[in-house]
């Protein structure tokens, strides 16, 4: 029988031969992707999928500096702020896209007019400009049409529509900012939500190492980093749905979470399309920012980034029909294929967050307005 010291010895040994290893592996993938983009190596990904490279933000360059002064955008930043938009005076765009929050409100659910829950989580708008339609569910395509739904939700802002616009007039602050903008104090909706939408479209994520790295600073990120992009890549799958400069395929899918006939159902997709293929579909969030964004999913159940990435590694196959009744039921959410059993370890999954932090760019917290139209 092997002594104990003998055991300590070889189990020294293995450790040492193992650390050797991984240190070789990760010296190797620095130099992979020390190489320009175009000569990465190519990510796992699905047929049919129409994905993109990964691309670097742009600079911020002093021209954002005079964007921000320039007047509709100015009266939209103040109309974003101002909870004279509600109807109980209190509630303003920003108490759930909060600046110091990353434009989101760090809750399960949005909190609105007489404190009630919304029914899902708040999506920051970091770089909503480049976002094809807007809410979880897809339900409308440009940022003008999405100011008005909070406006007027009953648990959200609760304002009467038909009284707005004549409140907002009897402030002479206001007729002057919406002259200065459109060139008339005889303002109306159209031209309050295109102001909110112009100063959102303002809303961009900074640069973060990732982007850094990208670019040709390959001192940016560890070599736990670029190990996680790596698996990022590759054997965890991420880029089937992740990619492109704001890591997101823009689409919709089911990845188990529909709750379907329990507390939490939400059908998700289905409520805009009817179309029970689209039930349990929600929007794939940018991952741009995201360890800035807890809690995460469309119902922001989940504020531990580790216990997500355990989620996509079971496949989450578990949630498919299994009885004939559940077969049967055209309605029953199938999660969708490009989910697969990923057998990540421990220490895989940790890279990956790793590399979520690489992504993740310091906070920008934008100053609010000094004082508001009264």
């Amino acid at each position: 029988m092997m002594t104990n010291k003998v055991i300590s010895i070889l189990f020294i040994v293995f450790f040492i031969i193992c650390s050797a290893f991984l240190q070789e592996q990760q010296e190797s993938l620095r130099q992979l992707y020390s190489r320009p983009i175009i000569e990465w190596p190519k990510p796992t990904i699905d047929e049919g999928v129409n994905w993109q490279e990964f691309k670097s933000l742009a600079k911020l360059d002093t021209s954002y500096f005079s964007l921000m002064e320039r007047p509709d955008i100015k009266l939209g930043k103040i109309l974003f702020f101002d909870p004279y938009l509600s109807g109980s005076n209190q509630i303003s765009c920003s108490s759930c896209h909060n600046p110091q929050t990353s434009w989101a409100d760090h809750l399960t659910v949005s909190i609105g007019h007489d404190h009630q829950e919304g029914d899902r989580n708040t999506i920051s708008l970091l770089n909503v400009h480049a976002r094809k339609s807007m809410f979880w569910d897809g339900r409308v395509k440009t940022l003008e049409e999405q100011a008005l739904s909070p406006i007027e939700a009953h648990h959200e802002m609760a304002m009467d529509l038909t009284k707005l616009i004549p409140k907002l007039k009897a402030i002479a602050g206001y007729r002057k900012l919406f002259k200065e903008a459109y060139g008339d104090e005889d303002f109306s909706m159209p031209e309050l939500l295109q102001a909110l939408a112009a100063f959102q479209r303002t809303l961009t994520s900074r640069r973060s190492r990732f982007d850094e790295f990208i670019d040709g600073k390959h001192n940016a990120m560890t070599d736990l980093e670029i190990q996680g992009m790596h698996l990022f890549r590759t054997k965890a799958r991420c880029m089937n749905c992740h990619y492109g400069e704001f890591l997101t395929d823009e689409e919709f899918h089911n990845i188990g979470l529909t709750y379907y006939k329990r507390k939490y159902e939400d059908l998700g997709r289905y409520t805009v399309t009817k179309n029970p293929a689209d039930v349990g579909k929600f929007r794939t969030p940018s991952l741009r920012d995201v360890m800035n964004t807890s809690p995460w999913m469309h119902n922001g159940l989940f504020d531990n980034m580790i216990g997500i990435l355990n989620i996509y590694n079971s496949g989450m196959l578990m949630n498919n029909p299994k009885t004939p009744e559940q077969h049967a039921d055209p309605m029953f959410p199938r999660t969708d294929p490009l989910l697969k059993q990923l057998y990540l370890t421990k220490e895989e999954i940790q890279a990956i967050a790793s590399f979520l932090e690489a992504a993740t760019a310091s906070k920008y917290k934008m100053s609010r307005p000094e004082s508001l139209p009264r």
